[in-house]
């Protein structure tokens, strides 16, 4: 029996590990360091209906724990990832899901609509990226219930794949966005998106960012990830997958145990590309060890 396999929504997967959006390139940059399917799944990066050049340099910096970003959303749109990208995606042998992200309405409707016929596993809808303008207030999606609802039900009817949600931490009410996600047909939600955050240079005495903010990301926001999947898994029963500083097996563990069905590993690629494959096999002895499959420790946290 394959103790480490899991379900995610619609989706079986392998194993529980996949790779987050926006730290693993489109899918396929890391081959040269390991057999990407070895995974459980690939995010690509996130998509928008036009290329992006994304922020000005400087817009990653180091902190205790982990780092800020404020890359933007940089990436070639999707009429050339699907020319240039998805032929050497659909290949792979675990299960490809698609990360895009709109400013209004109808750009997610008008990118969900050229994936309705490309045989991707899943669409996760970027819906709290906090490095970008967002209009009026600047709040993105994922802070409103009611804005979350309509592009996930905007979505829903038009594509035939399972579409994640993926969420912001930074909201009064975090069950309730996912509940409202939910309800508009979600088929997993994604826990949790970075945290905006800003670094000083004291010398200087300017935002070291050009963009003046970031999201922070790594081990830092950990502890926020666990409390966001338990509060979450406690209110709902939609899937969950967890991200948030995981490194390591344990780490994983921690957010497998407060509610997520699988994980996805992001900054760890960052300064160790072999990441995501080094927290399976952490994560499959500990499994051994305990002698328990996956699926009996999602959200068995005792309280």
């Amino acid at each position: 029996m394959n103790t480490t396999s899991t379900t995610l929504g619609p989706l079986t997967l392998k194993n529980p590990v996949l790779v987050a959006a926006g730290t693993f390139g489109y899918g396929l940059e890391f081959q040269e360091f390991f057999d990407v399917n070895l995974l459980g799944g690939v995010i690509t990066k996130t998509l928008t209906l036009k290329p992006r050049d994304g922020n000005p340099a400087p817009r990653v910096v180091e902190t205790p724990s982990g780092m800020l970003n404020a890359v933007g959303l940089q990436n070639v749109g999707v009429e050339a990832f699907l020319k240039d990208k998805w032929p050497g995606l659909s290949v792979l042998k675990v299960p490809v899901i698609v990360s895009i992200a709109g400013f209004t309405d109808q750009e997610f409707i008008d990118i969900a609509k050229q994936f309705a016929e490309i045989p991707v596993a899943a669409l996760e809808l970027n819906l709290s990226c906090p490095n970008v303008s967002h209009g009026a207030g600047n709040r993105c999606f994922a802070q409103s219930a009611e804005q979350t609802q309509a592009v996930v039900r905007a979505v829903k009817q038009i594509v035939k794949v399972p579409v994640f949600a993926k969420l912001s931490p930074e909201v009064a009410d975090l069950p309730a966005i996912a509940k409202a996600a939910a309800d508009a047909g979600a088929d997993v939600i994604t826990l949790i998106n970075t945290m905006a955050g800003m670094v000083i240079d004291v010398d200087k005495e300017t935002p070291v960012l050009a963009n003046r903010t970031g999201g922070l990301s790594g081990p830092a926001i950990r502890p926020i990830a666990v409390r966001c999947i338990w509060e979450v898994h406690q209110s709902i029963k939609t899937p969950i997958l967890g991200l948030g500083g995981v490194a390591s097996g344990r780490d994983a563990l921690e957010l497998i145990l407060a509610g997520a069905s699988a994980v996805a590993v992001g900054t760890a690629n960052f300064w160790n590309p072999r990441a995501p494959v080094m927290v399976l096999e952490e994560l499959n002895h500990l499994l051994s060890k305990k002698g328990k499959a996956l699926k009996d420790l999602v959200g068995k946290v005792t309280i």
